[in-house]
């Protein structure tokens, strides 16, 4: 079986997995397991509008957010802070979006996104000079400003972005034309598309670039990189959080043009975290990714009908999604252990296992 076919046996196994214990959950809890579990179907894919509206809508961030971590991962930088930096995209989208109410959408839509990409790398750029200047770990820094820009928002929503009338803690809707063009009937928006191609670009850039094979050798061995092929690890691994922090930004701008039309607390219902299980999901390949967002999204699309129609607690739709995961990293685990026992000579210096001649 090929690599590729593993990966995705692989992940089909472990929702398996997850959907089984949460019915097993679920029966030991006194609920009905199968309205359950037919209630979650029918809330992700039970007809055009909740693919469309739900599922779909919900995958886009949970898509941009997941290539966001993808591409600082495969450079071995450990970006935590995907939360942060949508959030700040958000904040720079809703201010861009509130003034260019006079200009096309041709030109407004452009605008927001650049916005929120430049927000995003902004944010990311203390966590990449500390790394680069003091050896400070970006898990720590990334992590640490999440709660900086959450606290952010709230001080924006309240002072210089609060809404007219001053009364509730959130902006004023941007203008129509910074709004994404929506697919007629439904609340799917232009983001799709646009996260659809970031994937397609981001497999190009890793699997036929130069610059690609360089980022993935840092990632897998930064001093090997260096000494076998004189590439410099410290720029290229600053280089993927920028772009990382970019593309969280992105997605927050995103999110505010296309879904929200305005800046609120609690914007994001976790995005930067789920967006880290979509990447690990995917074992980052941004293919994968694509898919891995649309289940995601399926699933927190399923949760709000499975706790409307079946009396079900949404947050138990977490049980799947943290099985999943641990499904798919154990299952890395034993991969690894097993290439590591067939590469490795017998420790009495016989001949290598068989298969690695």
């Amino acid at each position: 079986m090929s690599a590729r076919l593993q990966a995705v046996a692989v992940a089909l196994g472990a929702l398996l997995v997850g959907l089984a214990v949460l019915a097993l959950g679920l029966l030991l809890a006194g609920y009905d397991a199968g309205a359950a579990l037919h209630a979650l179907w029918d809330g992700a894919f039970g007809s055009w509008y909740a693919l469309t509206s739900a599922t779909l809508v919900r995958a886009v961030p949970l898509i941009l957010v997941g290539l966001a971590i993808t591409v600082a991962f495969r450079a071995g930088a450990l970006n935590i802070g995907a939360e942060g930096q949508f959030y700040a995209g958000a904040i720079a989208a809703t201010f861009v979006g509130l003034n260019v109410a006079a200009l096309p959408g041709v030109v407004a839509v452009p605008l927001v996104w650049a916005a929120g990409l430049a927000a995003g790398a902004l944010w990311v750029l203390v966590p990449v000079w500390l790394r680069l200047r003091y050896g400070v770990l970006e898990v720590i820094s990334t992590l640490l400003l999440n709660f900086v820009a959450e606290a952010l928002v709230s001080l924006v929503v309240q002072g210089p972005l609060q809404e007219r009338g001053g009364i509730y803690p959130q902006s004023d809707p941007i203008a129509e034309a910074a709004r994404l063009p929506l697919l007629p009937g439904t609340r799917l928006h232009l983001g799709l598309l646009l996260a659809l191609v970031l994937g397609v670009a981001l497999w190009w850039l890793f699997a036929r670039t130069l610059a690609g094979f360089r980022l993935i050798a840092v990632g897998l061995g930064p001093r090997a990189a260096l000494v076998s092929g004189g590439v410099p690890a410290p720029r290229l691994v600053a280089a993927a959080l920028l772009a990382s922090g970019a593309l969280a930004g992105l997605a927050g701008s995103v999110e505010v043009g296309g879904v929200s039309y305005a800046l609120y607390q609690n914007l994001s219902p976790g995005y930067g975290f789920t967006g880290i299980a979509v990447a690990l999901l995917a074992r980052l390949r941004p293919l994968g990714v694509v898919a891995a967002g649309i289940l995601f999204g399926a699933l927190e699309a399923g949760a709000g009908a499975m706790q409307r129609d079946a009396g079900i607690p949404a947050v138990l739709v977490y049980v799947v999604e943290a099985t999943v995961i641990i499904v798919v990293l154990l299952a890395d685990a034993v991969a690894r252990g097993r290439l590591a026992r067939a590469v490795v000579p017998e420790a009495d210096g016989g001949e290598p296992e068989r298969g690695t001649a």
